[in-house]
C-alpha cells in the first residue's frame, strides 16, 4: 500500500555508509533537517576499510568526534610492512603507501591519520547524528521509485519488515547507496571504467597477532611467502584482523577458499603453526575502478561509491566518500539556508571530480598502494588554508579550528579596515572575523593590512595583499562565493 505523502523533508539521503552519514552530519551542522534511509537493518558490521586519512580526521575533528574515533583507533603506523611472515616482522621492509606517519603531518595538520575500521566509524557517526534534532535515520527501508524533477524529488520508500510503501517529498535527493546504486540505475547514469581487475577472498578473524608482530605495528602487512601470499590488516580491538588473498578465476573458484584452507593460510602467513584463528566471516569481492558520467541529475546527486568505485589500493574509497558528503553537505546547507544561489551546487561535481578521477586511476594501478606520501598527502588535504597553531584562551588552537559553517575572514595587524568592512555586510552567509597576530598572519600569507577569506572547507575564496577599498572588495568576494564561482585557490593555480 502506497500513501500519497507521508513525509516532507529538505534532503533525503539514501544509504547510511560513510558518504551518507557525512552528508547528514554536515547538513545538521548547518541546521538543515534530513531523512537518512538504509535498506540494511543496521550499519555495517564489517570493517571494510580501515584507513582514515588526515583530511578525514580533520573533518571528524570539526564534527566533534575526534576523541571518540581516536580512542577506538588502533595504534599502528601507516606504512606497509612487507615480510615473509608476521613472525619475521623484525626482518620486514617498510614501504610508503601514501598515508603519512605522525612525524610527517605534525607541521601540516592538527590531527594524524588513523587506523580505524569502517564499521566502528559508521556507528560513531550515526550516534552523533541522532544527537542532532535535525538528523533522522531509518533502517530496513529501501528506495523503490524515484520521480526526479528540477524543483524536487518524490521517492517511494518500502519498509523491509511490513512491505508497506510511502512517498517522501524532498527538495534534494542524495544517492549514497553504494556501488550498485538503485538511484543511479533509476536515473540511467552509466559508470565507465574497468571491472573485475582482480578477485579477492577475505577472512575476518580473531587471533593474537599483535603478540606475534611485537613492536612492529603497522596498518597493513604484505606477506610474500609463496604458499600464503596475502595481506593482513588490523581491523579493531581484541585482535580482530582481516586476511585477504588474490585468486585466479581461470584456475579456481572463490568457493575453493573454504574455512579450513584459509585457516592453514593464516597460520602460514602468521608464521605460527599452532595458531588457532577464530574465523567470523569469509567473503569475496572484485576490484573495479569506475566513475559515473554525471554526479548530478536535476535534484539528485551521486556521492561515494554511487559516483565512483575504487579498488582498496591506496585506501581512498572511504575517505573519498566522506569528503564527497562534506562538500555536498555544506553547499546544500548554504542553498537551503538561503545563503547562496542554487548555482553553488554545480560546483560539487566540478570540484570533486578531479580528485576522485585521480583516486580511480591510482586504484587501477597494480602498484597503486605504493605512493610517495608528499604527493598523496597534499591531494588528500586539498586546497585548504595552512594549519598553524595559535594561542587561544584555553591553549593552542589550529587555524583550521577557527573555520565555521559560514565564511571566515582572516586578517592581521593593521586589519581594522577589514573588520569595519565585515560589519557592514549582511548575515547571509554569516561571516566571522579572525584577527591573527603577526606570526599567524604571516603563516597564512597575510601581509600588513591584508586579509584572506575562507570557505567552510577552508579553501581560500579570495586573498588581498592590502586594505584598499575593503568593503567593496569583500562584498564582491562574498557574492562570488554564494554563486559558486571558482575559488581563489583554483584561479591562482590556473
Amino acid at each position: 500500500m502506497t500513501h500519497e505523502l507521508e513525509y516532507d523533508v529538505p534532503v533525503l539521503i539514501v544509504g547510511a555508509g560513510p558518504a551518507g552519514l557525512a552528508t547528514a552530519l554536515e547538513l545538521a551542522r548547518h541546521g538543515i533537517r534530513s531523512l537518512l534511509v538504509e535498506r540494511r537493518a543496521e550499519t555495517s558490521q564489517l570493517p571494510r576499510a580501515t584507513a582514515v586519512s588526515t583530511r578525514s580526521m580533520e573533518l571528524i575533528r570539526m564534527w566533534g568526534l575526534e576523541e571518540e574515533v581516536r580512542a577506538a583507533a588502533i595504534d599502528a603506523s601507516w606504512l606497509m610492512l612487507q615480510c615473509e611472515s608476521l613472525a619475521r616482522a623484525d626482518a620486514g621492509t617498510a614501504i610508503q603507501v601514501g598515508m603519512p606517519i605522525p612525524e610527517q603531518t605534525v607541521l601540516l595538520s592538527p590531527v594524524e591519520a588513523a587506523c580505524a575500521p569502517q564499521d566502528h566509524l559508521e556507528a560513531m557517526m550515526l550516534s552523533h547524528l541522532r544527537a542532532h534534532s535535525g538528523g533522522r535515520a531509518e533502517f530496513a527501508t529501501e528506495i523503490v521509485g524515484v520521480d526526479n524533477e528540477a524543483d524536487g524529488v518524490h521517492a517511494v520508500l518500502r519498509d523491509g519488515a511490513s512491505g508497506d510503501e510511502r512517498v517522501v517529498r524532498a527538495r534534494y535527493l542524495v544517492a549514497a547507496d553504494g556501488a550498485h546504486s538503485t538511484v543511479r540505475r533509476a536515473l540511467g547514469i552509466p559508470m565507465r571504467g574497468p571491472d573485475h581487475l582482480a578477485e579477492v577472498v577475505t577472512a575476518l578473524f580473531r587471533a593474537p597477532l599483535w603478540d606475534v608482530v611485537g613492536e612492529h605495528r603497522h596498518g597493513i602487512y604484505s606477506v610474500i611467502r609463496p604458499d600464503a601470499m596475502g595481506l593482513f590488516l588490523p581491523a579493531g580491538g581484541d585482535d580482530r584482523w582481516l586476511y585477504g588473498v588474490y585468486w585466479d578465476p581461470e584456475i579456481e573458484r572463490a568457493a575453493d577458499f573454504d574455512e579450513e584452507r584459509l585457516l592453514q593460510m593464516i597460520r602460514l602467513g602468521a608464521g605460527v603453526p599452532e595458531l588457532e584463528p577464530q574465523i567470523e566471516r569469509i567473503g569475496a569481492f572484485s576490484f573495479a575502478a569506475q566513475i559515473a558520467d554525471d554526479f548530478r541529475r536535476e535534484s539528485t546527486f551521486l556521492i561515494g561509491d554511487a559516483a565512483h568505485r575504487v579498488t582498496p589500493r591506496g585506501g581512498t574509497g572511504m575517505n573519498s566518500a566522506i569528503h564527497d558528503g562534506f562538500d555536498l553537505g555544506w553547499k546544500m546547507g548554504w542553498v537551503l539556508r538561503g545563503w547562496a544561489d542554487p548555482a553553488l551546487l554545480d560546483s560539487y561535481e566540478r570540484e570533486r571530480r578531479p580528485v576522485v578521477e585521480h583516486n580511480v586511476v591510482r586504484s587501477a594501478d597494480p602498484n597503486g598502494s605504493h605512493r610517495d606520501v608528499g604527493r598523496e598527502l597534499h591531494i588528500d588535504l586539498g586546497e585548504r588554508i595552512e594549519h598553524v597553531w595559535l594561542p587561544g584562551s584555553t591553549g593552542l588552537v589550529s587555524t583550521l579550528d577557527l573555520i565555521g559553517p559560514g565564511l571566515t575572514l582572516f586578517t592581521g595587524p593593521e586589519g581594522e579596515a577589514w573588520v569595519s568592512a565585515a560589519a557592514e555586510l549582511g548575515d547571509a552567509p554569516p561571516l566571522v572575523v579572525r584577527c591573527l597576530d603577526l606570526v599567524g598572519a604571516r603563516a597564512l600569507g597575510i601581509r600588513l593590512g591584508g586579509a584572506l577569506l575562507a570557505r567552510p572547507d577552508g579553501v581560500p575564496a579570495e586573498w588581498w595583499p592590502n586594505g584598499a577599498d575593503c568593503e567593496r572588495a569583500l562584498r564582491a568576494a562574498v557574492e562570488s562565493c554564494t554563486r559558486g564561482a571558482r575559488p581563489f585557490a583554483e584561479l591562482a593555480a590556473a
